[in-house]
């Protein structure tokens, strides 16, 4: 299916590996120019390389910064002032009990997972009104609706993206602007491979059988009984960024593999 989006200029945050590269490489094969983001500029450049060898029609391009930065984010605005699609996909997470959460890590948490989107979307989403068009998506988690309280003060800060996704959107009414956020849930990222790889070192398995292992032992409560593959996720931004998706506005649109049990 031809998504509309040729020609677009995407910027992916966090888009070197995971969800982020996905995202870009499934925006990127719809004819998307991708803006890729990271810290390292080496593994920024490795992925630009990747894309325009896999999509030569497109340009992808190095948007190489540390966005927690205020200078770093005000160099990449002076470089690339106008997008017509921005990811919010940058994040940290971490498994930590509530009692060591001191109030240092609570502001890196929120700085990070919320303060640098927010950063982002209020530069960008003036010029996306201004045209009457664009996206802007923010990639959140299950956690933000069903804290695990495994990493409280990652739940909070996904919860936060839910609420600021649909105070934005009250701004694009009218517009064929539109602001959602994207719920995936647990999901066979780079990291996630390599913890389930090594908590099974010793085992002569196949890594499906021990994904369904964990899976079963772990999160029984999963419907698909596996991690969700990144390309998924990014086949689903892909068609939020289209305009095929007009009518979505301010939505928390969930992708957890039936982790979620309630309706809503």
């Amino acid at each position: 299916m031809d998504m509309g989006l040729k020609n677009k200029t995407a910027l992916v945050t966090g888009s070197t590996k995971g969800i982020g590269k996905a995202i870009a490489l499934e925006l990127a094969k719809e004819g998307v120019h991708v803006l890729i983001n990271g810290r390292s500029n080496e593994e920024v450049e490795l992925t630009v390389r990747e894309i325009q060898a896999k999509f030569p029609d497109t340009q992808p391009k190095s948007a190489t910064a540390d966005l927690i930065d205020a200078q770093q984010r005000e160099a990449l605005f002076v470089k690339f002032p106008q997008v017509d699609i921005l990811v919010n996909n940058m994040g940290i997470y971490e498994i930590m009990s509530y009692d060591d959460i001191d109030d240092a890590e609570w502001e890196k948490y929120f700085r990070t997972n919320v303060l640098v989107a927010n950063s982002l979307t209020k530069f960008y989403l003036p010029s996306m009104l201004s045209v009457n068009d664009g996206r802007v998506i923010f990639i959140a988690s299950e956690e933000a609706i069903m804290p695990s309280g495994l990493m409280p003060h990652y739940a909070v800060t996904k919860s936060m993206l839910l609420s600021l996704s649909k105070s934005l959107s009250k701004l694009t009414k009218g517009s064929e602007v539109t602001v959602n956020t994207i719920m995936p849930g647990p999901t066979l990222s780079e990291n996630v491979q390599m913890i389930i790889e090594s908590m099974y070192s010793n085992e002569e398995m196949t890594f499906e059988a021990k994904e369904k292992d964990f899976m079963a032992k772990n999160l029984p409560q999963s419907e698909i009984q596996r991690f969700i593959r990144p390309m998924e996720i990014g086949r689903l931004a892909a068609f939020i960024c289209s305009p095929y998706a007009s009518a979505f506005k301010g939505s928390p649109i969930r992708m957890d593999g039936g982790m979620v049990p309630t309706i809503f």
